[in-house]
């Protein structure tokens, strides 16, 4: 699959944000019935799949810390629509004041959260979120945002409101589709790439998208995670 050609080119798109949906104007979601019709076949067979695994994890978490197993937190989908993106929880309970301390007193930590909305040697994350993370375990909730809609299997990284503005013109495309459980990004060097080259790969994939593409990307999550690439 080849997509070493892509660029930034800027295209021109009215949006603008009132309370929590940044408005568009309304177009059928990338890929279409034969997308979502595949999303749900996908996430409901791998629901009943992982089942066990998820109840364990989630049991793990819970005993490890006395915390809630589950993460929610804002994203911005389809259309500019918010909804809850889930997720194992893999830091403390008091993980914004954690950050907040870190960021202020490392100015490296702090530029490179700015850059990438992430940092390495995340004091946040517990023992067994790193684990998690580094397995991606932690994002197999995100399955349940699929069956209702809210995401896709593949797709762009879902995104915060403030990180919309850093794609500039591109933002039409990142409209255009649900986010995914995974995508072009996670596969081609995660948080090895800057967040220029991200923006480009969502534009490509919300262009050249087809079920082809999905499969295939779906195929090299899989070696991905099994080599545990680009991930922190």
């Amino acid at each position: 699959m080849r997509y070493e050609q892509i660029d930034m080119r800027r295209d021109s798109v009215s949006v603008f944000h009132s309370g929590s949906r940044l408005h568009m104007p309304q177009t059928p979601p990338c890929g279409g019935r034969i997308k979502r019709l595949f999303d749900l076949v996908f996430a409901s067979c791998a629901l009943i799949f992982l089942s066990p695994l998820m109840i364990g994890v989630a049991l793990m978490i819970r005993l490890s810390d006395g915390g809630p197993a589950f993460f929610g937190h804002t994203r911005i989908g389809y259309n500019g629509k918010s909804f809850t993106c889930l997720k194992f929880r893999s830091m403390k309970p008091n993980s914004d004041a954690e950050l907040q301390r870190h960021l202020s007193s490392n100015s490296a930590a702090m530029r490179e959260w700015q850059t990438f909305r992430k940092v390495r040697n995340d004091p946040r994350v517990t023992p067994l979120g790193q684990i998690l993370r580094k397995s991606s375990i932690d994002e197999l909730p995100q399955l349940f945002n699929i069956l209702v809609g809210d995401m896709s299997v593949v797709g762009p990284r879902p995104i915060q409101s403030v990180e919309l503005q850093k794609y500039g013109f591109s933002r039409r495309h990142y409209l255009r589709s649900r986010p995914g459980l995974t995508g072009l990004w996670q596969v081609s060097g995660r948080s090895d790439l800057s967040y220029e080259r991200r923006v480009a790969l969502d534009r490509y994939y919300v262009t050249h998208w087809s079920l082809r593409l999905d499969i295939w990307v779906i195929l090299k999550t899989v070696a991905v995670v099994m080599g545990r690439k680009g991930s922190y």
